[in-house]
């Protein structure tokens, strides 16, 4: 059955969205036929909005409205410890712990050769800059836990070791709720080295 050209459109246009097939896009396209016009303006101007108003962070790359995002400005972090993530949405992830309230570096993506993405594509020079000029105790590295998040852990901590700061990496294992038969090696691998005593 062809569409009307303008729903074609909006269907083919959130297709390209990550995450959504065909059927998302259908989903969404007729919620938005079937709403009132009030609700798919505000989310239109939403959209417009935050591609308007929303930049990176000049200290740490985070999302931002002003020079600085929020976590940057706030007088209650610890500027003593940085936080090194590929990506803003890792942010989201740590900050709903609760648990972390140092500041954070986002690198911008992972070291890969095999996509061209090397250490001139990322933070990193952005990172040294920070440790050069704050005093910064400990780094923590929480890229992700794959060969490409491995790669750029071990490069930083390479560049970073000779300043006397303290570099960690999260720690990786067994999932909450897992059963040991369904976890791959790598993973359990890695529960068993950073096993800790009860």
């Amino acid at each position: 059955m062809q569409s009307a050209p303008a729903l074609q459109r909006l269907l083919d246009e959130l297709e390209r969205l990550p995450g959504i097939g065909a059927k998302s896009a259908q989903r969404i396209a007729y919620w938005m036929m079937n709403t009132d016009a009030a609700t798919v303006l505000r989310l239109a101007d939403a959209i417009t909005e935050v591609k308007q108003t929303v930049h990176f962070c000049e200290r740490c790359f985070n999302y931002a409205e002003g020079d600085l995002c929020e976590i940057c400005r706030s007088d209650e972090r610890d500027l003593g410890m940085i936080c090194v993530v590929s990506e803003p949405r890792d942010i989201a992830a740590i900050e709903r712990t609760g648990v972390f309230s140092g500041t954070y570096h986002v690198l911008g993506g992972e070291l890969s050769p095999m996509e061209g993405i090397g250490p001139d594509n990322l933070h990193i020079a952005e990172l040294m800059r920070r440790l050069a000029s704050e005093e910064v105790r400990e780094l923590i590295l929480a890229t992700n836990p794959n060969v490409e998040g491995e790669t750029t852990a071990a490069y930083i901590a390479r560049m970073v070791k000779p300043l006397g700061i303290t570099v960690s990496r999260l720690a990786s294992g067994m999932p909450v709720g897992g059963e040991l038969d369904f976890v791959d090696e790598v993973t359990l691998s890695r529960a068993i080295e950073a096993r800790r005593e009860l």
